[in-house]
């Protein structure tokens, strides 16, 4: 650590911590807010939100908006948007529903369909965005009210359950203890303690190449604080859910999805790419980018992640019905603009949507528990979604 504070090259911003979070307040103001969020809710329902039981049926029930929303986060950079995730997902939960109970086809054979089957949704409607220039807003509007017809139409107006207890593990199974310890689940604390150290140790490296490059512009007191919160909070929460019944197998989907997508995003040439166009799509194509290509590409992956989250939510449900997914879209939209996301395009990221995500989350299940109805709950999000947005256009404002 010596030599990480010894020899930095720290820009004039870079010298006060002040500074620092002034400049970079759209990533790590949004984290703030998360943490006081939760620690708001926490005081006030008597410390029922970090209960081991409440914690887990937390990231369960947020589980198929994090998964589209780190969709949605590239479909927004790119400059575009999505409104059909919500019926996507109930279509591939009644066809999975369908091939599953009805047609008795084997629910492996059955995830892989319905996960060609929504990247083919998204392609379909990408075409169209990307080739022949029809505004996303109409396509996938157009895409919203026809799979919600199709959902009616493949159920026939029924609900279809229940699922074989293999394909409900995919949203309600949990780790196995490997080590039977008995009382608490060690594999599942073990495994939060590896992934803490693999944070600090990438956190620690890209760090070392910064300095290198002379580009650091990070406090090192604030590096180490923030670090060590970040990896103290991911063992505390491996441990308070360890002693529950250990990490969900939803959670390990979410956490390979989070850390694929934000090494795309951040470290690939198409993840610079998709930015570029969001932030200029004509200077991106003049500059040899096919625009076309990325933006059929970025919805096909939507496409793609709404049938996983479809996969989940029916298995969550352990039922197909002709309502699921309703009105999705806007929780998923909503978590992206939270999270950090232009309106404009150009500016996003993974960790930010799927943190926007769980505000979201916490904030429904706290007023939840408070015992807030339902209408006030719809208004206290819609005021939060409006802040964000006034604070992004605030903040685009202020640099120009």
């Amino acid at each position: 650590m010596t030599d990480l504070a010894s020899s930095e090259q720290i820009t004039p911003q870079g010298n006060s911590a002040f500074g620092f979070i002034r400049k970079h307040m759209r990533e790590y103001g949004i984290l703030l807010a998360l943490i006081a969020i939760m620690a708001f809710f926490q005081v006030v329902t008597g410390g029922i939100l970090l209960k081991p039981v409440n914690l887990t049926n937390l990231i369960l029930q947020n589980s198929y908006i994090v998964i589209m929303a780190i969709g949605m986060l590239l479909v927004i950079v790119s400059g575009h948007i999505d409104l059909s995730v919500g019926s996507v997902l109930g279509f591939v939960g009644a066809l999975a529903a369908v091939m599953i109970v009805n047609w008795e086809v084997n629910y492996l054979v059955t995830a892989v369909v319905c996960l060609a089957v929504g990247a083919a949704i998204g392609a379909a409607q990408g075409y169209w965005v990307a080739y022949f220039k029809i505004p996303s807003f109409i396509v996938t509007l157009a895409g919203m009210l026809v799979f919600k017809g199709l959902t009616l139409w493949l159920l026939a107006g029924q609900s279809i359950g229940p699922f074989p207890r293999q394909f409900q593990l995919i949203a309600s199974g949990f780790i196995p203890d490997l080590f039977g310890a008995g009382g608490i689940n060690l594999f599942s604390l073990v495994l939060g303690l590896i992934v803490a150290g693999v944070l600090l140790y990438l956190a620690v490296r890209t760090r070392l190449h910064q300095q290198k490059t002379g580009i650091v512009d990070e406090p090192f007191a604030f590096f180490v604080a923030k670090n060590t919160i970040i990896a103290l909070a991911i063992v505390y929460m491996s441990y308070l859910m360890a002693t529950f019944r250990g990490l969900p197998n939803v959670f390990i989907i979410m956490a390979l999805l989070i850390s694929v997508y934000t090494f795309i995003a951040g470290r690939t040439t198409i993840g610079r790419r998709i930015y570029a166009i969001g932030g200029n799509e004509k200077a991106a194509k003049l500059s040899g980018i096919n625009t076309e290509r990325l933006t059929f590409l970025t919805f096909a992956n939507m496409g793609m992640l709404a049938a996983l989250a479809g996969l989940v939510f029916a298995a969550r449900l352990n039922t197909a019905t002709p309502k699921a997914g309703l009105a999705f879209e806007l929780d998923v939209i909503a978590a992206v603009f939270i999270g950090g996301a232009s309106m404009s395009g150009g500016v996003g990221t993974i960790v930010g949507a799927v943190v926007g995500a769980f505000i979201m989350g916490v904030m429904n299940n706290g007023m939840s528990i408070l015992g807030v109805g339902i209408d006030w709950q719809q208004v206290i999000k819609g005021l939060v979604l409006l802040a964000a947005v006034i604070f992004d256009v605030y903040n685009k404002n202020k640099a120009a």
